[in-house]
């Protein structure tokens, strides 16, 4: 009888990281290192030592607070979008069924004016947002 069962559990990697170092730090060394890795992202302390000891490029990303708070006020706004954009499906369908259609006509007519200025708004915002992030970019620095 043969036996074909399947194996469980994970695949055995190719190269296995066994060997492992120890190094010891004065308390200035460690503060250096502290402050270098925290300005990388990196997902482990043990990637950031390998990226500095084989010379491997890493980035470092500075954060504006400004920069910071003009994106979360551009994400806030998207959200308002996708809400008005659910309010007005809501809207449309109780003007048709409650109110006569001349009624239901001049405020869907004054819906759409205001939804034509929200456009023209968030364009002005897109723009206004690319002029922020040509002058301000990590990309000119």
């Amino acid at each position: 009888m043969t036996d074909n069962r399947k194996r469980a559990g994970r695949k055995p990697k190719a190269d296995t990281t066994v060997f492992r170092c120890s190094v010891n730090f004065t308390a200035i060394e460690q503060a250096i290192l502290m402050s270098m890795y925290d300005k990388v992202q990196v997902e482990s302390m043990s990637a950031f030592i390998k990226m500095v000891l084989f010379e491997k490029p890493f980035k470092v990303f500075y954060v504006d607070e400004n920069t910071r708070v003009f994106i979360d006020k551009l994400s806030s706004l998207n959200a308002l979008y996708r809400t008005v954009g659910v309010e007005y499906a809501l809207i449309v369908k109780t003007l048709r069924e409650n109110f006569n259609e001349r009624k239901a006509m001049k405020a869907l007519y004054n819906l759409e004016q205001k939804t034509t200025e929200l456009v023209r708004i968030s364009i002005e915002i897109v723009s206004l947002a690319r002029q922020f992030d040509e002058a301000w970019s990590q990309k000119s620095r």
